[in-house]
C-alpha cells in the first residue's frame, strides 16, 4: 500500500472510531489527509469502498494472527490462550479498528451484514478450535459456539477494560485475569 492510500487509511479509520460511519464525509477525510478529492477517488471510488477495505484488512490481520500462532500449538487450551492474548494485543494495537467493526454490527444495511459476516466467520475459526478441544478431552464439554462467542466477546471486554485505564493499560495484566478466571474454567481437571 503507497504512503497516500496509507494515510487516507488510517485517517478514515481514525474518523469513522471517532465520529462514525455516516457522520464521517469524503470532504472531511480529505482535509484531514490534505490531498484533493480526485486523490481519495484514485484510491477509493467512494466512503463505502474505504470502509469495505477497512474492515477487510482488519479481519485478514485478526485471522492471520490467530492462524500463525495457534498452529505452533498442538494443546487447544495453548490455542485458545494465544487467541485471547492475540485478541488483547490487536485492541491495544487498533482500538479504532475494533471500534469499528463493534459500532457497525448491528443493524441491516449491507454495511453491518459484511461486519456481522467476517466477525461470525472469525467466531467459527474460534469455534472449531473449541470443538476439537473438547472432542481431544482437553476442553470441558459445552456448546462450542456458545463458549467461542465469550472467547471472542473478550475483545468487548479489553476494549472496556482500555478504555477505563487508558495510562494503565496493562496487557499482561488483563491476559492473565482472563486465563485465570475464563481460560482455566474450560480446562478439563
Amino acid at each position: 500500500m503507497n504512503k497516500t492510500k496509507r494515510k487516507i487509511f488510517e485517517t478514515s479509520m481514525k474518523l469513522f472510531a471517532e465520529k462514525g460511519y455516516d457522520a464521517t464525509s469524503i470532504e472531511e477525510i480529505t482535509a484531514t489527509v490534505g490531498v484533493a478529492k480526485g486523490t481519495l477517488y484514485y484510491h477509493f471510488s467512494s466512503k463505502e469502498e474505504i470502509f469495505n477495505f477497512l474492515i477487510e484488512e482488519g479481519i485478514k490481520l485478526l485471522q492471520n494472527s490467530i492462524d500463525i500462532k495457534t498452529a505452533r500449538f498442538s494443546n487447544y487450551i495453548d490455542k485458545i490462550k494465544a487467541i485471547v492474548l492475540i485478541q488483547i494485543k490487536i485492541v491495544a494495537k487498533y482500538e479504532d479498528l475494533i471500534t469499528i467493526l463493534l459500532s457497525q454490527f448491528w443493524g441491516n444495511e449491507a454495511r453491518h451484514q459484511k461486519c456481522q459476516k467476517h466477525i461470525l466467520e472469525y467466531i467459527n475459526k474460534i469455534e472449531n478450535i473449541v470443538e476439537q478441544g473438547i472432542k481431544q478431552g482437553e476442553i470441558k464439554q459445552g456448546d462450542p459456539r456458545i463458549i467461542a462467542s465469550e472467547i471472542y466477546g473478550l475483545i468487548c471486554s479489553s476494549l472496556v477494560y482500555k478504555t477505563r485505564n487508558k495510562e494503565n493499560f496493562d496487557r499482561m495484566k488483563l491476559f492473565k485475569e482472563f486465563e485465570n478466571t475464563v481460560i482455566e474454567g474450560l480446562r478439563v481437571k
